[in-house]
């Protein structure tokens, strides 16, 4: 489970750690809420065999810095990335994102000037109606959040992350995902991040979606409780040409649920557009 860190970047906002490994074409790993890279420790080495794999830790998430007066909207966060990529020099990566992750590329794409070669979407917030569960009480009632008794805390974040995963995390990677949110930095830091992920972020590149050109792929588990499969409809509706691929029995977080299936799509060929619409039914059916 050994994952690490070594490279950092400074933002207006706070200093941003990431790595990069192995060589060949770029490809960028963006993870989600409440999460943090280390969903990539097996995935990126293993890509990273014949691609120069890129990941890194969402200001305010995992070991990058959190601290108090951060924007950490997607906006935000969608700028940050536009400004990484020009600071490794990549102009046209591809691109892998979960959670919000997917929503903080589209909108580095489509409104921050981000220039991909293709684009992999799983069990990513992209648009539509989609505050909702955890993320909709934290933003009616942040207030009683931040002043949650530690042990009461940490029972929530436990249970928002047992909760995106169908077959359950191994003890020491469940607490190596709970370690950043603990203590009273970290528990800030956690209502800090989702009191200012807001649907108006997404809203306003909806309307761009029909217009994304590059290969782009979609990979969602059935059994998504945070994200459920009408999300993915939803995605696919605006970007015709997408590939729609379907994960039996794997939750919100394929990187846990299913790795083999997820890397296995990852390292395949984009289907041709002739071919999407039955590859998508068929996996479904």
């Amino acid at each position: 489970m050994t994952w690490s860190l070594d490279n950092e970047f400074e933002t207006p906002g706070g200093m941003i750690r990431w790595t990069a490994l192995g060589s060949g074409e770029p490809l960028v790993l963006v993870h989600g809420t409440p999460y943090s890279s280390f969903l990539w420790r097996d995935l990126a080495p293993a890509l990273a065999r014949t691609r120069r794999v890129y990941a890194f830790d969402l200001l305010g998430f995992g070991r990058s810095e959190q601290r108090e007066g951060q924007d950490l909207s997607l906006a935000a966060h969608a700028r940050n990335l536009a400004q990484l990529l020009d600071h490794w020099k990549l102009s046209n990566p591809s691109v892998v994102a979960h959670d919000i992750g997917g929503a903080v590329t589209l909108r580095s794409m489509l409104l921050e000037g981000a220039s991909f070669r293709d684009l992999t979407l799983f069990d990513a917030v992209s648009g539509g109606e989609w505050e909702r569960g955890l993320f909709r009480l934290i933003l009616e009632h942040a207030e009683v959040f931040h002043q949650l008794p530690g042990y009461a805390h940490r029972e929530v974040v436990a249970g928002h992350m047992r909760h995106a995963t169908n077959l359950g995390y191994p003890q020491a990677v469940l607490d190596e995902f709970l370690a950043p949110w603990h203590g009273e930095t970290g528990q800030a830091a956690f209502y800090r991040q989702y009191s200012q992920i807001k649907q108006e972020h997404t809203t306003a590149y909806e309307h761009l979606l029909g217009g994304i050109t590059i290969p782009t792929r979609l990979i969602w588990g059935t059994e998504d409780r945070i994200l459920p499969p009408q999300y993915a409809r939803w995605l696919h509706e605006r970007i015709p040409h997408a590939e729609l691929h379907w994960i039996e029995g794997a939750g919100h977080v394929l990187q846990e649920d299913a790795p083999a299936q997820l890397l296995a799509h990852l390292t395949s060929p984009f289907d041709s557009p002739s071919n999407t619409a039955a590859t998508s039914e068929e996996e479904r059916a």
